[in-house]
């Protein structure tokens, strides 16, 4: 089954308006919605590979509430850029 984990901006605007501490994580499949604050990715065999993190009260020094960390001993990261990105500073040189 494919699930989709889906980062709500209106609720990170919200709570951090507002004040409160709504989910922002929605885990979907084609029968439900599941709200979340954090979520933790697991192998078949139940090995955490990864979580996504909301932390609106404690947040990266770069100013992220949202996140997802891995344990890169055990998880391998490929990362894909697409042909057509070109980097701002690219563009102005």
């Amino acid at each position: 089954m494919r699930q989709i984990i889906h980062v709500n901006q209106h609720k990170i605007r919200a709570n951090t308006k507002n004040g409160t501490d709504q989910p922002v994580l929605t885990c979907k499949t084609y029968k439900e919605n599941i709200y979340a604050h954090e979520a933790v990715i697991r192998s078949k065999d139940g090995v955490e590979l990864g979580r996504v993190k909301y932390s609106p009260h404690k947040p990266l020094s770069c100013g992220a509430r949202v996140w997802v960390e891995l344990d890169t001993d055990t998880t391998d990261v490929d990362f894909i850029i697409r042909p057509c990105y070109v980097e701002e500073d690219e563009k102005e040189a």
